[in-house]
């Protein structure tokens, strides 16, 4: 098989990466283990292409993965507020900053490792 098991049963290793996915769209870098960054960086490359189509399609695709989480509040001077969630910041945000790029979205920062168990530590973030 061409992917890691990270040590979880199948049910928790694909709840874990949308989780991970979903936060990494909403805040545009984490740090996690290099297994996990490696790993993720497969399902938020697929999904900042799928938000480059933009058609109806691949916003039911995304939906269907990404998680249903506030991105952000804004509030404008009239008193409106209004509520980003994770896949509108995909589709109106994330996705558009890469319309003249062919893939590469993400990158990898490997950091000191963890203490405790010393596991090796990475970033990962949107270029």
């Amino acid at each position: 098989m061409s992917y890691r098991k990270l040590g979880r049963t199948s049910s928790q290793r694909k709840a874990m990466l949308r989780d991970l996915t979903t936060d990494l769209i909403i805040n545009e870098s984490i740090v996690t283990t290099v297994a996990r960054a490696k790993e993720i960086r497969r399902t938020v490359e697929k999904m900042i292409t799928l938000g480059k189509n933009g058609d109806l399609h691949a916003r039911r695709l995304a939906a269907a993965y990404i998680r249903n989480e506030i991105a952000s509040i804004k509030e404008s001077e009239d008193g409106n507020v209004a509520i980003e969630s994770a896949l509108q910041k995909l589709f109106n945000d994330i996705a558009p900053r890469y319309s003249e790029r062919q893939g590469g979205y993400t990158r990898i920062l490997k950091t000191e490792s963890r203490r405790g168990d010393a596991a090796s530590m990475a970033i990962i973030e949107l270029v």
